[in-house]
């Protein structure tokens, strides 16, 4: 059996490079890997592109990568909340691209690539900017945008127990984006709270199968949106 465990948290990230294409799990803050993003902006990796929920908050977790000029582009559903100050910054001085997707078609696009889909159409955003330069078509008299799966070199995602195999469970609310990105990535990396031994997790509460798992990096319980100048 592989050994997915990783002993440091750079040994858990140390494979991002310059440029990747990172998933980044969360809504708000419950669910947000900020320890895997801590080690990401202490390796000081450049133009990466970002595709999670919302832009951040304060300057802790997704903010603490826009703070350390990680981030070159970011994709999300909702980037102007009021606690996003630091990405409403940077991106009004020119500094990061944004590519807003409507929320259940960023879940779906990544669970598209997820399973292997080719894309799939939506009535979502159709006469909108959204869909400006999409393929249309009209299917029983109503309109849809075809969208297409969308993929990450790299999955960081945050799970509350796993076992050896990599089999994860959730926490509440943490779940939000993590399952489907990890499915939706070429590297998935997970940050968990505590692992536990073989065949403690009862089979029928797995969410997200150890196949699609990685590397895992235990962090135990810490208070989330709590400003971390170092891992």
């Amino acid at each position: 059996m592989k050994n997915k465990k990783a002993k440091t948290l750079e040994d858990a990230v140390s494979r991002i490079q310059d440029g990747a294409t990172l998933l980044v799990g969360g809504f708000g803050q419950p669910g947000v890997p900020e320890v895997l993003i801590d080690g990401v902006c202490d390796l000081k990796r450049r133009d990466l592109t970002i595709v999670t929920n919302n832009a951040g908050t304060g300057h802790s977790g997704i903010a603490r990568l826009f703070e350390e000029g990680c981030v070159g582009k970011l994709v999300c559903s909702f980037p102007w909340a009021k606690e996003s100050f630091v990405f409403k910054e940077l991106y009004d001085a020119g500094k990061i691209e944004l590519e807003i997707v409507p929320q259940g078609t960023m879940a779906e696009r990544m669970r598209a690539a997820g399973a292997g889909l080719g894309g799939f159409y939506t009535p979502t955003a159709v006469g909108t900017d959204l869909a400006e330069g999409k393929e249309t078509k009209t299917i029983d008299g109503k309109d849809y945008v075809l969208e297409m799966p969308l993929r990450g070199d790299f999955a960081l995602i945050k799970a509350y127990k796993v076992d050896p195999r990599g089999n994860l469970i959730y926490r509440k609310t943490g779940r939000n984006f993590n399952p489907i990105m990890a499915m939706a990535a070429d590297h998935t990396i997970v940050e968990v709270e505590a692992d536990v031994a073989m065949d403690e997790l009862d089979p029928e509460v797995i969410v997200t199968p150890g196949v699609f798992v990685d590397t895992y990096y235990i962090t135990g319980w810490y208070e989330i949106g709590k400003e971390r100048n170092a891992s």
